[in-house]
């Protein structure tokens, strides 16, 4: 009986896969996206579009504004059907100013992919710098300290983003 459990134990231990331990590391995304001119310029050149493609917008609110000021002061001298014709002028501003915005600032609009084609270089070269670094020093994940929702605490020698930032050819 005993010989029959020593070798279960024996074929147990050579089936079970090695423990090993496992390597983990730290990036501060916001901070490495500070430190990366491209990334300030890329944001710039947001912000500069995103302020004329409003000002855009806002001349239409604005133009449809205008022309439901002067439909009130003007609607008691207006037949029913000069009334209608500007209700409709009103409605066809708005929703051009509708449809303008949700062209440039929508979900898939002209500023998403402003951002993307911007942004996504900038993202793909961290990313391979980080993979790179996490081949080569054997991490097993690399956390975003900069979405810390679930980090309470991290030690700053987990904390490879200076690392990141030199692999990328910047200097802190």
């Amino acid at each position: 009986m005993k010989k029959l459990i020593w070798i279960l134990l024996v074929m147990l231990s050579f089936g079970m896969p090695e423990v090993k331990a496992q390597k983990f590391a730290l990036v501060d995304m916001e901070y490495i996206l500070k430190k990366i001119p491209a990334y300030e310029r890329a944001n710039e050149q947001l912000n500069q579009v995103s302020k004329k493609w409003m000002a855009e917008v806002d001349a239409l609110n604005t133009e449809a504004q205008t022309l439901y000021k002067n439909y009130q002061s003007e609607a008691v001298f207006l037949s029913n059907e000069q009334k209608t014709e500007k209700e409709n002028a009103i409605v066809a501003k708005e929703k051009e100013a509708a449809e303008l915005r949700k062209k440039y600032f929508g979900p898939e609009g002209e500023l998403f992919k402003k951002r993307q084609s911007l942004m996504a270089p900038i993202q793909d070269e961290i990313y391979n710098a980080i993979k790179d670094i996490c081949d080569s020093k054997g991490y097993s994940l690399i956390l975003d300290r900069a979405s810390d929702a679930g980090i309470i605490f991290a030690s700053p020698k987990a904390d490879i983003s200076n690392e990141v930032l030199a692999k990328l050819g910047y200097s802190n």
